[in-house]
């Protein structure tokens, strides 16, 4: 059975990022707390990693994970330009519940799945997460779960859907908030002629907060199913709100 360490306890916390770390290294997978659900995590730069996370949720390449980072420096290496509007996301977002697919940087040597030349990404506000990403690098992470079944706000949840296809389970008691996080598409900010601001996923930044920050660059709310998606699971959302579109992306 693969280990748990209880983060909450100061003594089970060396020892299990320390584990944590070499099973990202191996190309194993973790699972780790952040400030939304539990996200399983893998090297966002090793192929065969991020393809035992999708087999582990039951996902195809037709859904990539999102790149949780540690900071805008890290982002700004990762997609092809960080547009002043999205910088203004960052500022008033980061790190918390707001996850932004951009263009990828083209010469990363990475494959992430069918992800249309984009990328999803995301600094959380959680102590372990961040820690783990400083040391070592970007993470692929999608919620603990199996496809279509809720998101896991503990780590019993994630331990009981996951099972042994997880190497370490670090525990940081139960969600903080237990709300996916919001995931928006700036992709058309990128370009000689910027289109709106997309919300692929409603949840933990409010479309009125993104309005204050982006006013009429965000999308009217004119879509009926926004209601709907909001309350699907955090992995049966792609680009677009399409749950088989590969842009972009969706996770913890």
């Amino acid at each position: 059975m693969s280990p748990v360490f209880d983060c909450r306890d100061e003594t089970q916390v060396l020892p299990g990022m320390r584990q944590a770390r070499q099973a990202i290294g191996r190309g194993d997978l973790i699972v780790m707390p952040t400030d939304t659900v539990y996200g399983v995590a893998a090297d966002a730069f090793s192929a065969s990693a991020v393809a035992k996370l999708l087999a582990a949720k039951g996902r195809g390449r037709q859904s990539p994970p999102p790149v949780l980072v540690a900071g805008i420096a890290t982002m700004r290496a990762l997609v092809a330009e960080v547009p002043e509007p999205v910088e203004r996301l960052v500022e008033a977002f980061w790190p918390g519940g707001l996850t932004i697919v951009l263009p990828a940087q083209p010469s990363l040597s990475w494959d992430l799945g069918e992800t249309r030349g984009t990328v999803a990404v995301r600094m959380p506000a959680d102590r372990i997460a961040l820690e783990l990403l400083e040391e070592c690098g970007p993470l692929a992470v999608s919620s603990a779960n199996l496809t279509k079944k809720p998101a896991a706000v503990s780590i019993d949840d994630a331990l009981g859907m996951l099972g042994d296809s997880v190497a370490v389970y670090l525990d940081g008691g139960p969600a903080a908030t237990g709300v996916a996080s919001t995931i928006v598409d700036a992709t058309a900010l990128v370009g000689a002629e910027p289109g709106p601001v997309r919300v692929l996923r409603d949840g933990a930044v409010s479309r009125e907060a993104l309005r204050d920050i982006l006013g009429d660059l965000l999308e009217p709310d004119t879509e009926p199913e926004h209601a709907e998606a909001a309350n699907r699971t955090p992995m049966e959302q792609g680009s677009g709100g399409d749950p088989d579109a590969p842009a972009g992306g969706s996770g913890a």
